[in-house]
C-alpha cells in the first residue's frame, strides 16, 4: 500500500499542536529518559515505540474507565486507547525530530497507528503502538511492517493510506466528547468522514 501524505511539507509531521503537546515538561522528562539512553534516531524512535506499547496499558484491555487524548495526558496518567497511544507516540518522535504521521485502519470501528518516517530510511512505515495481547504481536520494525491487525478486504476492512499532520476530527471529536470510557466505547468512529485536504501524494 502506498502511504499518501495529507500535507505536502514534512515539516508538519514535525509540529506540536493542543493534542501531540510535545513541548510539554511531561513529555519533554520521557524524550530526556529515552534519549539519554538511545542516541541514534532508529534506536530512540524502538525504544519510544516500545515504552508506549508496554508501559502505558491500552484503557479497554486494562478495563480503565478514563479517557485520555492530549499526549502528556497519556503519558501522566498511563492509560489510552489506541487513539491516544498513537499521539503520545508522536509527541515522544517529534519531539526528537523524527517525522511521525497518524493514520487509520477501519474495521468494525476505526483503530488508529502511526508512520514514521527515519533518516536513510525507505520512507513511511506504519507502527501500532495499542498493546500486545494474547492474539497481537506489533513490533518496531523498518523493513516491513508488524501492526497490531492485518484488515480482511472481503470483510470491508480497509487500510486508509492517508497520513495526517494532525488528529481526524472524527476521532478527536469522539475522545473529547467522551463522559468516561464506556461512554466512548459506545460512541467510537465507525468509518472516517471525508479527508480533511485533497491527498498529495509523493512528498518529500
Amino acid at each position: 500500500m502506498e502511504l499518501i501524505q495529507q500535507v505536502p511539507e514534512i515539516s508538519a509531521y514535525l509540529a506540536a499542536d493542543d493534542v501531540i503537546d510535545h513541548e510539554h515538561p511531561r513529555v519533554r522528562e520521557i524524550v530526556r529518559h529515552l534519549a539519554d539512553q538511545h542516541r541514534d534516531a532508529y534506536a530512540y524512535a524502538e525504544a519510544a515505540f516500545e515504552y508506549v506499547r508496554d508501559t502505558i496499558p491500552h484503557s479497554m484491555d486494562a478495563g480503565d474507565p478514563r479517557v485520555t487524548w492530549r499526549a502528556s495526558d497519556v503519558l501522566e496518567q498511563r492509560t489510552g486507547i489506541c487513539y491516544a497511544k498513537s499521539h503520545a507516540l508522536a509527541a515522544l518522535l517529534r519531539a526528537r525530530s523524527i517525522p511521525t504521521a497518524l493514520c487509520y485502519q477501519s474495521f468494525d470501528v476505526v483503530h488508529g497507528l502511526v508512520a514514521v518516517r527515519l533518516p536513510g530510511g525507505a520512507g513511511w512505515v506504519r507502527q501500532d503502538p495499542r498493546g500486545n495481547k494474547p492474539g497481537v504481536d506489533a513490533r518496531f520494525r523498518t523493513d516491513r511492517e508488524q501492526v497490531a491487525f492485518r484488515v480482511r478486504p472481503e470483510a470491508g476492512e480497509v487500510d486508509h493510506p492517508e497520513l495526517y499532520a494532525a488528529p481526524h476530527p472524527v476521532v478527536l471529536r469522539a475522545l473529547r466528547n467522551a463522559r468516561d470510557r464506556p461512554h466512548l466505547d459506545r460512541t467510537l468512529p465507525v468509518a472516517l468522514s471525508a479527508a480533511v485536504r485533497r491527498p498529495v501524494r509523493g512528498g518529500p
